[in-house]
């Protein structure tokens, strides 16, 4: 009788436990015809070994495991904000935000954006933050001032925050103001020797006033792309000794006696130079308080994030400006481009977070000051109606960010498998993301392998596919 009372009892445990279900494969996919624009396919059941026979095969290895991701998103430029908080009605700039930085009904789930310390060339005018009649000497900074991102940048950024509280924000000037330069002016020029103290200062205080109005800076360069010296535009040319000396003698000793947490990263400019960062991290004392180094795109080849972050391993990597523009204007050229080099090639390159620019323009790529006259933003902005357009860099970096979580980590992929080129990510909660490439002029079958499921996919020609487990 005990034989029997135990032995329905296991057959109850057994009929109402739950059957933990074989994974499904969803799927969204953008093609270069715009056919579909990250448009989701039917879910997939897992496959039998001879349903993939012949195929080639994407394998996923967890066990491999790489950088930790901050996330993927834009900057909120002056021209940006100013569209969103002037050309739009408060209801559409609601909607807009919660599309580019909520998750919810398929928002995009920007987590990681740049703001201006004073004027770039989307800005509506050249100004800094410590400007000063005349340009006279201010060592006591007392003329600093944050009205001016309080008009349109901070709001904008605020209101972003509010709606999701993870994004991470850094920030980066264009120039020093003009009475600490050598020029006496944001255009071109260099830093004054007698200014590294006092400019110092400016950051700390920059970074403190800040938060007193609910801005924060997790991260800091202190000079956007320092090799350049643009004719029209604010700008300043930092050699790479100078900005070590600047970081290990001057601003390191002010942000450790003002207790500012802010991670702060070197270079900030192209991947064509790589011996500037190689420079400023040989150097003791900057390499002791930088966490790391930024690039962008407008140069050279994104294999240079290896050779820096082969160099100093300890030193994370970001990307932090590229723009979309006419000079590309086919769709499926410029979304091809975008995702193998900034989606998958600087991930790949250990970057944490991957920055578009401009995160709204208006029709005619603007307003600006100086700079691109034909760059575009991750959204355009028609400045008539307030219509809202969305590019190839919205569809390029929703393929990421709407996937990739906060903290996810970059997991085992081929770079390349045929005509297909992957990078492969796990969330917090155990989810895989892997974002697929199809670079040929065909349609691709392919087969995912991973750990206790292999599927089936495929991509039509010239087209990108996230595909989440």
């Amino acid at each position: 009788m005990r034989l029997r009372l135990v032995s329905l009892t296991v057959a109850a445990l057994a009929a109402t436990s739950p059957v933990l279900a074989a994974p499904k494969l969803r799927a969204w996919v953008t093609t270069g015809d715009k056919s579909q624009l990250l448009a989701a396919q039917a879910p997939v059941a897992t496959s039998s070994p001879e349903a993939l026979a012949g195929l080639p095969v994407i394998a996923i290895d967890t066990q491999e495991r790489h950088q930790s991701m901050v996330g993927f998103g834009a900057s909120i430029t002056d021209a940006s904000a100013w569209l969103i908080q002037n050309k739009l009605k408060p209801a559409d700039r609601d909607a807009l935000l919660r599309e580019l930085f909520g998750r919810e009904e398929g928002g995009l789930g920007f987590n990681f954006t740049r703001v201006t310390i004073g004027a770039s060339d989307f800005s509506l005018d050249h100004y800094s933050l410590n400007d000063t009649p005349g340009d006279a000497p201010d060592p006591g900074l007392e003329h600093f001032s944050l009205a001016r991102p309080q008009q349109d940048v901070f709001p904008t950024l605020r209101a972003a925050l509010e709606i999701n509280p993870e994004l991470k924000v850094m920030a980066s000037p264009w120039s020093a103001p003009a009475w600490m330069k050598t020029t006496g002016s944001l255009v071109k020029g260099q830093l004054k020797a007698e200014a590294y103290p006092v400019y110092a200062r400016f950051f700390a205080r920059y970074v403190q006033e800040a938060a007193k109005v609910g801005v924060p800076t997790d991260y800091l360069s202190v000079q956007n792309e320092p090799d350049f010296e643009p004719e029209n535009y604010p700008g300043m040319r930092w050699l790479p000794q100078d900005r070590a000396r600047f970081f290990g003698e001057h601003l390191a000793p002010v942000f450790v006696r003002e207790k500012i947490k802010t991670r702060v990263l070197d270079w900030d400019h192209n991947w064509d130079q790589p011996q500037q960062p190689l420079t400023v991290l040989a150097d003791p004392k900057a390499r002791a308080f930088l966490t790391g180094v930024a690039w962008h795109c407008y140069a050279g080849d994104v294999s240079a994030q290896d050779k820096v972050h082969a160099a100093y391993p300890d030193k994370d990597v970001f990307f932090t400006e590229c723009s979309g523009g006419e000079w590309a204007p086919k769709f499926d050229d410029s979304f091809s481009w975008m995702v193998e080099q900034l989606i998958i090639g600087s991930t790949r390159g250990g970057a944490r977070g991957v920055l578009m620019w401009n995160l709204a323009l208006d029709e005619k790529f603007g307003p600006h000051a100086g700079g691109c006259g034909d760059c575009r933003g991750v959204v355009s902005i028609d400045s008539q109606t307030g219509a809202v357009t969305r590019t190839q860099e919205y569809y390029a970096f929703g393929h990421a960010s709407r996937f990739v979580k906060p903290g996810a980590v970059r997991i085992g992929s081929p770079a390349k498998v045929e005509g297909l080129r992957t990078v492969a990510f796990q969330n917090p909660d155990g989810q895989r993301v892997l974002i697929v490439l199809n670079v040929s002029t065909a349609a691709v079958d392919f087969a995912i392998a991973s750990p206790g499921a292999r599927f089936k996919a495929s991509l039509p020609a010239r087209s990108a596919g996230t595909f989440v487990w």
